[in-house]
């Protein structure tokens, strides 16, 4: 029966493939395909797990003290017996000799089929045994990671069919920043999750893959089962299970007239960013990792405009990466972008991003109170100096290989700032003093609370720059978490404070002829390209997918018209009607003009 489930867009594009459910606790479980040579080898793999549980489980109970409840040692028992189960073993067979999965996502797909059948069990004893089922594949997880992975073979992830088979979508209630970075490696085409909003970073990282995407779904990972035929609408938020073959088609063909929009706004990568009246406008990418550097430059993006590096900081089991892996990376990045300037911001965690170093009473605190308001970003850093200074070094020392600007993430008080800046000219002696060289560096604010705003001049005594990250500022302007999709609906980038915040925040940088841009989510979304253009904005940072559709806009548009209309709107009441009203947006008719 083919069912629908709504959600938030997030990641425009058609997404058609079978359903991977993976429970949140699991994310980070490898998934690649293995060639059919390597089948039996996983196979292998699965066997040695077993035994190895097996052996450890068996050894519990023979050491079971006498004074142990016999209920201990019959537990014990019902695991063993779910270690041997055939059944269990042929099914999990199969995905690896059928469907080519590696070993740990072959377990992993059985289990999530496994647990729907406990899940739907009348007998209350028997659902209880779901919890034993879980129990003993966490245990094979962990003994087959103690034996050692395949390499994961290098397959680019849209590619449409992998090892003969189906494409893939991930349904899952959940998937945290860090577990996201496992995407740009994988083989799923799109994926869908219960919770999560808009702008929250699952979904952000999800539109820097430029993969379709539906977040906030709900009950999704109720309704859909493993291996369902699923179409991910990342236009109108909608997930169909099971369509039907009409339906299918209609889908399949708005998949190939994306590819066709796609490879016809190539075609800007390398035209200038000019508006009709002449004004240049630098278009810029926000990158995670290194890696992303390349995927910048193919894009046509004249710099980085935000490199986020708390990516950097994540999935390490704890561990921080040294001032020398560090300065590798930022290095890395510099050189990739052959000279043109790199934006690298100071590690942003807390919040939506924990680190796995974290202490049980910083975890604790993570959950029970309010993260958004909390230990996070330039608090975080300036509360973990050692940390800080690792870092500070790493950038300035990578900053003798081309151009780098330094950016400060929730910056709000002015001892903040001092703070800050003598732990960079520390930084700075310290590095001199060891002979290193070191270039220029601009150092900056992102402007994410309103407090930032409303004492700008005085930021401007000490910065060269601002970043307005739109993310953030609406959410603590609005009061909204933008990761929570019981509020999503609120969370309003049209609303009249957030307008007149962003537009107060580019005039007071013109007016004291600092550089200004916007790094959020506002600047890679076309409804508002003309818009932040009237307000003065000359420097655009989004996801490198999102450059060409941006320029186009922007070869569309009259800076001049567009600052007549500005006024207006900024005045009005419905911001986003009175826009529309004037006519401000760009006109499509000039379309052949701007791609001739």
């Amino acid at each position: 029966m083919s069912i629908q489930v709504f959600g938030l867009p997030v990641s425009r594009g058609v997404a058609i493939g079978r359903a991977v459910l993976v429970a949140s606790s699991r994310v980070d479980v490898a998934h690649y395909f293995v060639p059919a040579a390597q089948t039996r080898r996983e196979i292998d793999r699965l066997r040695r797990a077993r035994d190895a549980v097996a052996a450890e489980l068996s050894a519990l109970q023979r050491d079971l003290p006498p004074e142990a409840p016999t209920e201990l040692s019959a537990l014990l028992d019902v695991h063993l017996m779910l270690l041997h189960d055939e059944a269990l073993a042929e099914a999990i067979a199969h995905w690896i000799l059928e469907r080519h999965y590696n070993a740990e996502w072959a377990l992993s797909a059985q289990l999530e089929i496994i647990a729907r059948q406990f899940d739907e069990m009348e007998d209350e004893y028997l659902r209880g045994r779901k919890a034993d089922m879980e129990q003993v594949t966490e245990r094979l997880l962990r003994a087959l990671a103690r034996d050692g992975q395949v390499p994961v073979p290098a397959v680019a992830a849209p590619a449409r069919d992998f090892a003969g088979e189906d494409p893939l979508v991930l349904v899952a209630n959940d998937i945290a920043p860090a577990d996201m970075l496992q995407f740009k490696r994988s083989v799923f085409t799109g994926f869908v999750t219960d919770v999560g909003g808009k702008t929250s970073h699952t979904a952000i990282v999800a539109r820097s893959m430029d993969i379709p995407a539906v977040v906030g779904a709900r009950e999704a990972s109720r309704l859909i089962r493993q291996d369902d035929w699923v179409v991910i609408d990342g236009d109108a938020g909608v997930v169909i299970v099971n369509p039907s073959p009409i339906v299918l088609e209609e889908y399949r063909f708005r998949q190939r007239q994306s590819e066709l929009e796609r490879a016809r706004l190539n075609r800007l990568r390398h035209t200038p960013a000019l508006t009709l009246d002449g004004e240049t406008v630098e278009l810029v990418a926000n990158i995670e990792l290194p890696s992303d550097a390349q995927g910048a430059v193919d894009a046509g993006a004249v710099g980085v405009g935000l490199f986020r590096t708390e990516f950097l900081f994540m999935n390490r089991g704890g561990v921080l990466p040294s001032e020398e892996e560090q300065f590798e990376a930022y290095r890395a990045v510099v050189q990739t972008m052959g000279g043109m300037p790199v934006t690298i911001r100071t590690v942003d965690i807390g919040a939506d991003k924990p680190l796995e170093r974290m202490s049980l009473q910083e975890l604790r605190h993570e959950h029970s109170l309010n993260p958004a308001l909390g230990l996070r970003a330039i608090r975080w850093s300036l509360a973990e100096p050692a940390m800080f200074r690792q870092q500070l070094r790493a950038i300035l020392r990578a900053s003798a290989y081309g151009k780098i600007k330094l950016l400060l993430p929730m910056v709000v008080h002015l001892r903040e700032i001092r703070q800050t800046m003598e732990l960079i000219t520390r930084a700075r002696q310290q590095l001199l003093d060891a002979g290193h060289s070191i270039g220029e560096v601009e150092v900056g604010a992102m402007i994410e609370v309103p407090a930032a705003v409303m004492v700008l001049p005085a930021f401007f005594r000490h910065f060269d720059f601002v970043s307005i990250g739109t993310n953030d500022l609406i959410q603590y302007t609005l009061a909204i978490d933008r990761a929570d999709e019981q509020v999503a609906h609120l969370y309003d980038p049209w609303h009249p404070a957030v307008l007149k915040l962003i537009a107060d925040t580019i005039a007071c940088a013109r007016r004291f002829g600092k550089g200004v841009s916007v790094c959020g989510e506002m600047a890679g979304d076309p409804a508002f390209t003309e818009l932040l253009l009237g307000m003065g904005l000359r420097s655009f940072s989004m996801h490198p997918a999102q450059i060409a559709g941006i320029k186009q806009r922007v070869l569309r548009a009259d800076t001049r018209k567009l600052q007549g209309a500005l006024e207006k709107t900024l005045q009005s009441d419905d911001p986003q009607s009175c826009w529309n009203s004037l006519g401000a947006r760009s006109d499509d008719a000039l379309e052949a003009s701007t791609l001739h």
